[in-house]
């Protein structure tokens, strides 16, 4: 059992994977390196297992020996002989910490764009002294002032934080700046990390939300990506940059000069830690990871420095179970404050709109454009009064009409937004289940995210279009425990209200009592549990779990369950934890690599625009370092794009 220390320091011990090599002989390393780049063509491997051996400090060493010994400066050598991210590699690791740092800053502002993104993670990650050490290695090296360079290259307060940030302290009242904007900067701009813990807790309570949701709702564009880096530093700096790994290798090609940034600075400092905060979130090795995403003696270089595959280990660690409790009890503190991007147009007036519909699709041709300005910009109970209008003037339905003017995807997005949520979400359900394949995805994503209320209102709705109850389609359709799982989900039982403490004491312990039971039994255990009670009252439980178990609950479901079962009750828990990012989720995946799976698409945005859509896309764009908008735009196109960028609501 582990002991949860709420400010858990994990970083005051040695948590690194390079440490100083015994029986170290500069001048030897100094002679082996020399051999190595003698000669035609150069012996890389050798290369790399000694750099990758030594410690830092040591490495300067042998500088200064290869110096002496050979009149030559050895990084100009490993220039000269190496190429590519190899050669960057090796080259960055023979500089010293704050050099390196100098270096990765004065590449980010030279030139012509600036790679602010290079700015916020060296800058909210560095303590007091890293930072006094980086911006005199800056001076030396370039012969200028890191602060002016950086007020010269960027703007607003983005600027100003980042000058709160090289300095070690901002004293409040020195500027007055007003604005929200001036808040965050005043509370932020304090080092003092267990002040700051605290600082969060209170504001949680006051607020009723975390304070990175306060600073997605308020703040944008950059200045808010430095804000919430900060955060994320505060809270735990190994987590903060296994995100950045990890967002540095998934997708298409692979951010290198990010990847070999952060092997190099943290190998020394809490590389282990950042490995089990990527597992725990990740559910694979950081090792695994720069094994499939890299090669060659690159991928050696960057595997030493990893130092280990923690797959293999099999173990969860106590540090990262430290940090699961820690994230389950913010996410148990948190009110999201949820934010639709579709509202009710002013000055609506249905009967105009209903002429001006007939009179898009009246005559050859359609104007699509007039339908879009129209639909997506009405809420949905705003929609429902033109489809009265509609029949009650013209004597038509305007939803045929709409069928038999439109196609394709444009139809099927139109016609979702026309429908009642309710309508939509049997529509939905119908889809999933009809012809040869069922669509199992899209049956966890409704049943699992609908309140009890909108279930009752789709078993109606279903009832009603498809004379046959929803229970019974899903009984036909599934089998087994999946079968199980969405029978009881369907039923809109789920209890509502606060944890009883005392009783998700009591769950959290038969959850763990279950992981020993055969798999038959554990999986009635979870049911029992997972759906049906409420989702604070689940936060409470999942937290209390990793104290019973020393195990997170999204790990053991990824580890003993397989298939639809283990795939319902993981978004249950993801749902739990934080439903706009499990919604993020499900559209990158809608979207990413070849093909785009437009039922999904269109399924979350018309049916979460009305509810949590702005939410949704923050977390799309902390999650993914791209915005949902840059997205739709790159994935689908024509009146279809348009209408989906209108219900996106904006471009973060």
């Amino acid at each position: 059992m582990f002991e949860i220390d709420l400010n858990c320091s994990l970083f005051q011990v040695f948590r690194g994977t390079i440490t100083d090599a015994p029986d170290f002989d500069p001048t030897a390393d100094a002679e082996a390196l020399y051999s190595a780049m003698k000669g035609i063509g150069s012996d890389k491997e050798a290369i790399l297992d000694l750099v990758t051996s030594r410690s830092n400090a040591q490495r300067q060493e042998i500088i200064a020996a290869y110096k002496s010994n050979f009149g030559q400066d050895l990084i100009d050598d490993l220039k000269y002989e190496l190429t590519g991210k190899f050669e960057r590699l090796i080259v960055s690791l023979m500089r010293t910490p704050a050099y390196h740092d100098a270096k990765e800053i004065h590449d980010a502002i030279k030139g012509a764009g600036t790679n602010e993104r290079c700015l916020i993670e060296v800058l909210a990650s560095r303590n007091n002294k890293q930072i006094h050490d980086m911006v005199a290695a800056y001076k030396d090296a370039y012969g200028r002032d890191l602060e002016e360079d950086v007020i010269a290259d960027t703007s607003g307060h983005f600027k100003k934080m980042l000058v709160v940030l090289l300095q070690d302290l901002y004293a409040a009242g020195e500027e007055q700046w007003g604005t929200d904007e001036a808040k965050f900067i005043m509370i932020l701009g304090n080092r003092s990390v267990t002040h700051l813990h605290m600082v969060f807790d209170e504001y949680e309570k006051i607020a009723e939300m975390s304070i990175e949701d306060s600073i997605k709702n308020e703040l944008s564009g950059d200045f808010e990506r430095l804000m919430l880096a900060v955060v994320q530093c505060i809270r735990s700096v190994p987590m903060f940059f296994a995100k950045r790994l990890y967002k540095s290798m998934k997708g298409l090609g692979t951010a290198d000069n990010t990847l070999i940034r952060i092997m190099i600075s943290r190998s020394e400092i809490d590389m282990l830690d950042i490995r089990e905060c990527f597992r725990l979130r990740y559910e694979k090795s950081l090792y695994n990871m720069i094994k499939d995403d890299t090669s060659g003696d690159y991928k050696r270089t960057l595997l030493n420095l990893c130092g280990g595959d923690d797959d293999l280990a099999g173990e969860f660690f106590p540090e990262a179970a430290q940090i699961a409790y820690k994230m389950w009890e913010l996410s148990a503190m948190t009110r999201v404050q949820l934010r639709p991007t579709v509202r009710p147009a002013p000055n609506f007036d249905p009967a105009a709109d209903a002429q001006a519909l007939r009179k898009a699709m009246k005559g050859f041709g359609t104007d699509e454009d007039a339908i879009i300005d129209i639909v997506a910009w009405r809420s949905n109970a705003q929609r429902q009064e033109i489809r009265q209008a509609f029949k009650s003037l013209l004597g038509r339905d305007l939803m045929k009409d709409l069928k038999s003017e439109l196609s394709k995807n444009l139809e099927r997005l139109i016609i979702g937004l026309m429908l009642t949520p309710a309508e939509f979400d049997a529509k939905m359900m119908r889809k999933a289940m009809e012809g040869a394949g069922t669509d199992e995805h899209a049956l966890i994503e409704i049943l699992v995210t609908r309140s009890n209320q909108e279930m009752h209102a789709m078993n109606a709705a279903y009832q009603g279009a498809y004379k046959k109850s929803l229970e019974d389609a899903i009984q036909s359709d599934t089998s087994g425990h999946f079968c199980r799982i969405l029978v009881s989900l369907v039923q809109g039982a789920r209890e509502e209200g606060p944890a009883d403490v005392e009783r998700a004491n009591a769950d959290a312990q038969e959850l763990a009592d279950a992981c020993n039971a055969d798999s038959d039994d554990m999986v009635m255990k979870f049911m029992s549990i997972l759906c049906t009670r409420s989702f604070p009252h689940l936060r409470k439980v999942f937290q209390e779990f990793v104290k019973c178990s020393n195990k997170d609950i999204e790990q053991i479901i990824k580890k003993e369950m397989s298939g639809d079962v283990k795939n319902a009750f993981y978004a249950i828990v993801r749902s739990v934890k934080n439903q706009p990012s499990y919604f993020a989720d499900r559209l990158y995946k809608a979207m990413k690599g070849l093909g785009t799976d437009d039922r999904a698409l269109i399924r979350i945005m018309v049916s979460r625009s009305e509810i949590d859509l702005f939410n949704i896309r923050k977390e799309f764009k902390e999650t993914h370092d791209a915005s949902l908008h840059e997205f739709i735009q790159g994935d689908t196109s024509g009146d279809y794009r348009k209408t989906l960028l209108i219900l996106c609501g904006g471009e973060d």
